[in-house]
């Protein structure tokens, strides 16, 4: 059996140091690069091939969702994996949605994520039973709600209005005009079946968002 390769991107270095020491206690599976950020992924990829991706969701730059959505149209071959600090409930449908063959918190243990990887290798998906309730309840019928109802970029909206900046410091942040930010708070309100900013930063705080 092949040795699988993998591909770490996260931007912090200590979180790659112990994904990489996980990994490393299981036999056919080697870290075969890292990079800090979207570009420098995207450059190992163009020096050598890899079968697994395990990408971080919340980056600067480009985040990780936006570079699952690159990786599945460049790379279609190549399985990638979410890893990140927040709960499922924020982002894990939206990863499966984007391609992504799982999705892990980072307090994961070590055999979970190498099971996880050598799944995503062989062509599966990695689905914790919470996850697959969830996929089972929008299949039938129970529509996403809450922050899950939010697009991409209502999320990164959302992010930074809970954390306090300023509608037009959002619209500089995400290269965006000040109404078209303001449409956005609207949207996001809506569908929260929220009110106000500080509605908005409390579910945040809750959640682990901010």
């Amino acid at each position: 059996m092949s040795t699988i390769r993998v591909l770490l991107v996260d931007d912090h270095a200590i979180a790659r140091n112990g994904v990489r020491l996980m990994l490393g206690t299981a036999e056919g599976i080697e870290v075969g690069g890292e990079a800090c950020n979207a570009t420098e992924a995207l450059q190992r990829l163009s020096e050598q091939e890899y079968d697994v991706a395990v990408v971080d969701i919340q980056m600067p730059g480009k985040n990780g969702l936006d570079l699952l959505r690159q990786l599945r149209a460049d790379y279609p071959r190549m399985a990638v994996l979410m890893l990140s600090t927040y709960s499922e409930d924020i982002y894990a449908v939206r990863a499966l949605k984007g391609g992504a063959a799982g999705y892990l918190t980072k307090d994961a243990p070590t055999s979970t994520l190498i099971d996880a990887v050598r799944k995503a290798a062989s062509g599966g998906k990695h689905v914790s039973p919470a996850l697959l309730e969830k996929l089972a309840s929008l299949v039938g019928g129970g529509g996403a709600q809450g922050v899950e109802a939010l697009s991409n970029r209502e999320l990164e909206v959302f992010k930074l209005i809970a954390a306090g900046e300023s509608l037009v410091k959002i619209g500089e942040t995400l290269h965006l005009s000040p109404n078209t930010v303001t449409t956005y708070r609207s949207r996001i309100l809506e569908k929260m079946g929220m009110a106000s900013n500080a509605d908005l930063t409390r579910y945040a705080i809750e959640h682990g968002l901010i």
